[in-house]
């Protein structure tokens, strides 16, 4: 299996390099990154929960999917590509809103992501993954931020941090 490398960034989101994901992580480094929001006709956001198995986050819940771009391929590519490696389909996006964010695991990995939220609509079931995803559902965005707030531990870190600073944003871009 070869191994996966992720694209360096500085804060301008400006390549300066490349490096095995698993040694950016545990070096914390600054790296580009993508998460995909697919809501369907109700305004409902459809949620992952990670794969058990995952080397972080596992079982946690979180955006539809995310991943990181590869050298040669911009951020609608990367994000239709995971799309449908997670999830099973394809749908247009949109790039929306970037932003920084570090967040440390248990594991001693760090994320240090230059993160790239990408949106898109969507209205039938996914054919997930299972080495990726457990389960899916579709939830009211509403109905998310709420349970963000009464139960953290159960959704991934990056989830959080977009909810709590773009909510907002997301809630107008879909």
């Amino acid at each position: 299996m070869i191994e996966e490398h992720v694209i360096l960034v500085n804060e301008n989101d400006e390549q300066v390099g490349t490096m095995p994901k698993m040694e950016a992580h545990e070096k914390a480094l600054l790296h580009r990154a993508f998460s995909v929001f697919i809501f369907n006709d109700q305004n409902e956001l459809m949620l992952q929960q990670r794969a058990k198995h995952k080397y972080h986050s596992p079982l946690l819940w979180t955006n539809t999917c995310c991943s990181h771009q590869r050298v040669g391929e911009n951020n609608l590519q990367a994000g239709k590509r995971r799309l449908m490696e997670e999830m099973g389909f394809v749908v247009d996006l949109k790039d929306t809103i970037s932003f920084i964010y570090k967040a440390p695991f248990d594991n001693g990995l760090t994320e240090h992501e230059y993160d790239h939220v990408l949106v898109g609509h969507f209205n039938d079931e996914p054919i997930i993954n299972p080495d990726e995803v457990e389960a899916w559902k579709w939830m009211p965005l509403e109905n998310v931020k709420v349970d963000i707030e009464l139960h953290p531990e159960l959704y991934t870190e990056w989830f959080k941090i977009i909810f709590d600073k773009f909510y907002e944003h997301i809630n107008i871009a879909k």
